[in-house]
Parts: C-alpha cells; structure tokens; sequence
C-alpha cells in the first residue's frame, strides 16, 4: 500500500496529501505532464480508453509491474488520477462463435 502512495507522489511530483487515505483528494496535473512520467518513469503504456460523457476521457494505464492507474482527462487538459492499484489483469474476450 506504501508503494502505491509513493507512486503516486512521485508521479505527480507534490508533496503528501492531508486526506488519511492513499488518494482521498484527487490528485490532477496538465495532461502532457502526467503521461510523460507515467511512461517515462513508470514504463506504463494505455491498456483501455473509454468516454465518459462529451468532456472526459478515462484511461487505465498500465506498467510492466503490473501497476494500473485509472485516469480521467478532460477537454481543457487537465488529466487527474482517479484510483491505483497493482496485479492488472487483461482477460482476453471470448472467441467468435459460429452462427450457423
């Protein structure tokens, strides 16, 4: 759990947060400056991306750890960690069936 909250910190580069739990406070930053540490420090890539509703786009990202890092971007730039955790697990979709 300690290594979630400093992963945390450092991928935004801000101090402790006063909230009691890992990520209590959202936690934002501009978009370019999230990805560039997500992928430069962290090795993580976009497993999954999906619309929220017109304004927001939310990505898991993950990282060869197995780390996963739910993020929320909005139209105005601004990218905000939303959850993180650890053991991303991609299960594959079920195979075609024939139809006939």
């Amino acid at each position: 759990m300690r290594h979630r909250i400093a992963l945390c910190l450092i991928v935004l580069g801000t101090g402790p947060a006063a909230a009691a739990g890992p990520i209590a406070e959202v936690v934002c930053a501009p978009r370019g400056d999230l990805v560039e540490r997500l992928t430069r420090l962290h090795g993580a890539a976009v497993a999954a991306t999906g619309l929220r509703d017109t304004d927001t786009v939310v990505e898991v990202w993950t990282a060869p750890s197995g780390d996963w890092t739910l993020v929320q971007t909005y139209t105005d730039g601004l990218a905000c960690i939303l959850a993180m955790g650890a053991a991303w697990d991609m299960p594959r979709a079920p195979e075609a069936r024939d139809a006939g």
